[in-house]
């Protein structure tokens, strides 16, 4: 028994119905609304067909019918429909991403808020550890009289800044020359490089520039290479509840208690292959027994031409799929429109702005 073209436009009626209601959906509502060339029998033989290939099933003799993981999976690789995002939805990107960011991380923090935002769904933001990044420049800007901030701007774009107390009387003048001496014995080197081999560079150091190379090897070293690392971004999670699938107590706590233990997120959000927008439906997320069942689609982000990270949405596996595409999609490219790293001049330093292009309406 083979999927035919008949079968796909029916399968994809019911995933569609059912991710519009969540509720079973039954064949003259098919007929009404998808296909009325059809008639309600051959409808219901085709529906019963799905179901021996394990693509619906029905809850009661008498209902409609239900998605399973299985015809959710086949609904993204082929059947989903594609959409654009409307001029609201434009907007709410415009709003975030349309202002200085000052750090890497705040890439995908915005990127995790406008995802929860648009979606109604939990969004979830992995942030990789950036230890291939490429120092470009160190500014050492003056607080006060005894202390003053450190900027460190990497080929991804502004990676980190810290405070340091340095001690009394210092000046703009003593911050410039710190800053060329800091950024000649940085510049060029990965984190990683520096973080193996500190003392190669450290050796050069004048003696009254001491506290401020400690500050910025622990920066470094925060960000050192650590299978365990991860800066998982969560926003949205109480929308959870707002899904008719967890209305169920049990269901809920499981769900909560997934999103609490963010170490079991890494895993998932790790992407293995080259897939731009990757979909975890079902079985595919249980890393564990005892998995809430759920969907995790995710995308890459990249700036300059290197991955900082994935962001998505977890939430139940009947979600809008062809909504959540489009949001991930859309915001992958406007990250890839970030300057990959700016110099800094002067006494501040030059931050990653997004240019949104214009909008465009469904």
């Amino acid at each position: 028994m083979g999927m035919t073209g008949r079968k796909e436009k029916i399968l994809q009626a019911v995933v569609d119905g059912y991710i519009e209601n969540c509720q079973p959906v039954s064949s003259a509502e098919i007929q009404e609304k998808h296909l009325p060339a059809l008639s309600s029998a051959t409808i219901r033989n085709e529906l019963a067909a799905l179901e021996e290939m394990g693509y619906l099933s029905q809850p009661h003799t008498s209902s409609g019918r239900v998605p399973t993981a299985e015809a959710y999976r086949l609904y993204v690789e082929k059947l989903m429909p594609r959409r654009k995002l409307t001029r609201s939805e434009l907007k709410i990107v415009k709003r975030y991403f349309n202002k200085k960011i000052t750090e890497l991380d705040d890439v995908l923090k915005n990127t995790a808020k406008v995802i929860s935002e648009i979606t109604n769904l939990t969004s979830v933001a992995y942030v990789q550890n950036p230890d291939n990044a490429t120092i470009l420049n160190i500014r050492i800007v003056r607080i006060t009289n005894s202390s003053a901030l450190i900027i460190i701007v990497t080929n991804l774009g502004v990676l980190k800044d810290a405070t340091v107390n340095i001690g009394s009387g210092v000046t703009d003048e003593y911050c410039d020359q710190v800053s060329q001496f800091v950024t000649g014995a940085f510049a060029g080197y990965k984190i990683s490089e520096i973080n193996s081999k500190p003392n190669k560079i450290v050796k050069q150091v004048k003696k009254e520039y001491e506290r401020v190379f400690s500050t910025i090897l622990d920066i470094f070293k925060s960000y050192a290479h650590d299978d365990n690392f991860s800066d998982i971004v969560l926003e949205g999670s109480a929308k959870i509840l707002e899904q008719p699938e967890y209305a169920n107590l049990k269901k809920a706590k499981a769900m909560l208690e997934f999103l609490d233990a963010k170490e079991e997120l890494v895993p998932i959000l790790q992407n293995s292959d080259d897939m731009n927008i990757t979909f975890k439906i079902g079985k595919d997320n249980e890393i564990r027994d005892g998995m809430p069942e759920c969907a995790i689609v995710t995308a890459s982000y990249n700036i300059g031409g290197v991955t900082v990270g994935n962001a998505g949405v977890i939430g139940p596996i009947r979600m809008d799929y062809s909504k959540v595409v489009s949001v991930l999609d859309y915001l992958s490219k406007t990250v890839q429109m970030l300057p990959a790293g700016e110099s800094v001049q002067g006494g501040g330093t030059e931050q990653l702005s997004s240019p949104v292009t214009s909008e465009t309406d469904e």
